[in-house]
């Protein structure tokens, strides 16, 4: 039987998007605003989706984001993807198979919607073959964006210097791995949580290290998702009491890769400016 096309909450009437996808997020011109005491609230918030792009998501935790992009963003064509099984998914988020459920339900009812959850697959091994790469769904590739919303390697260690250094190859390896994956114009979107230890972190160094051009950043707002909750690494605080992520100041950064004539400016820039590693990426 074929699917009913009745399902269409997953599709707002209106959106609040001003560019179309095919248009490089680093073009996008907004106009610089006096920032307020909270910026968090006060600010408009920036949405980088469109609901013609075609998104593949990785690290996910509960999928509470995915959804939100679903229903309150009419993002209908997505990979989620995340580093658990299913089982250890489960026990760590007991709600993320409500929310499974309500994306996979959607996807079998609607034939407009194309949205696949795929468990156990690693940020840094993505489209290259075998366990942990995602299989043939993303080494097809063609992503106008490609996510990875608070990337951490976990408690390896409590040394700080380690843990940066761990975390910063996560990066360098996403960075390398999704790169083949990205359509024509399309873009990486990193989300971290301002301040140190992430600052530490020199995120946009580790991008250019590999090819990237940084567009530009913008703060995360959370609450232009609604239904996300920041998912811990370690899974959920008992009780459901504790720190909350999505109430913590986090900035989202977006790398494109860079042209073949863009590579010689770059150079020059770079030997003209001794010791100075920053090119002027947007920040709002």
């Amino acid at each position: 039987m074929g699917k009913s096309k009745k399902q269409k909450h997953g599709r707002p009437s209106h959106h609040p998007y001003t560019r179309p996808s095919a248009t490089p997020i680093s073009a996008i011109q907004s106009k610089k605003k006096a920032k307020p005491p909270h910026p968090q609230q006060n600010q408009t918030p920036t949405i980088p989706f469109h609901p013609t792009n075609r998104i593949l998501l990785v690290g996910e935790g509960d999928f509470s984001f995915t959804r939100s992009l679903y229903n309150h963003h009419g993002c209908h064509s997505m990979i989620a993807t995340c580093y658990d099984s299913i089982a250890t998914l489960t026990e760590k988020y007991p709600q993320s198979t409500d929310f499974i459920r309500e994306l996979e339900d959607a996807a079998r009812e609607d034939d407009e919607v194309d949205i696949k959850i795929l468990y156990s697959v690693d940020a840094t091994k993505l489209g290259k073959g075998g366990a942990g790469s995602g299989g043939r769904e993303v080494r097809k590739g063609g992503f106008d964006r490609v996510v990875f919303n608070f990337p951490h390697v976990g408690g390896l260690t409590k040394d700080v210097n380690r843990q940066v250094r761990y975390n910063q190859e996560l990066l360098v390896d996403f960075f390398k791995a999704a790169v083949p994956l990205l359509a024509p114009e399309g873009s990486m979107l990193v989300t971290i949580f301002e301040g140190e230890p992430y600052s530490l972190w020199n995120i946009r160094d580790l991008a250019r290290h590999v090819g990237l051009k940084v567009g530009r950043s913008f703060k995360f707002q959370a609450e232009a998702y609604p239904g996300y909750r920041h998912a811990r690494t370690l899974g959920n605080i008992e009780g459901g009491g504790g720190w909350k992520g999505q109430d913590r100041d986090a900035r989202t950064y977006i790398f494109e890769v860079k042209n073949e004539e863009e590579v010689p400016a770059q150079s020059r820039k770079r030997k003209n400016r001794k010791g100075d590693s920053s090119e002027s990426d947007e920040d709002d």
